[in-house]
């Protein structure tokens, strides 16, 4: 299991959650991104990001709320096609 970003991320971007990170999962392209993304691969699920998100944009996978599941497949995507991952989020 991993953490998710979701939509309250969009064009606010804090990093507090970056700041938090034990591991350093959590990664966005400045100037490129309008949503910071956590590696599913890398995150070790210690949640720590999870308290430290202003907007309460990010969930445990298996908690993120129906509406907002499609960031699960494209905070992956994110770290195979950064671009494809960009096109899916909503301008």
């Amino acid at each position: 299991m991993t953490y998710v970003i979701t939509s309250p991320c969009i064009d606010t971007m804090d990093q507090s959650c970056v700041d938090v990170c034990p591991v350093d999962c959590i990664h966005f392209e400045e100037g490129a991104d309008k949503i910071l993304y956590i590696d599913p691969d890398e995150c070790i699920d210690c949640g720590a990001c999870e308290p430290a998100c202003p907007v309460t944009a990010i969930f445990e996978e298996d908690d993120v709320p129906d509406e907002e599941k499609v960031y699960t497949e494209i905070n992956a995507l994110w770290f195979t096609d950064k671009d494809a991952a960009r096109a899916k989020i909503p301008s």
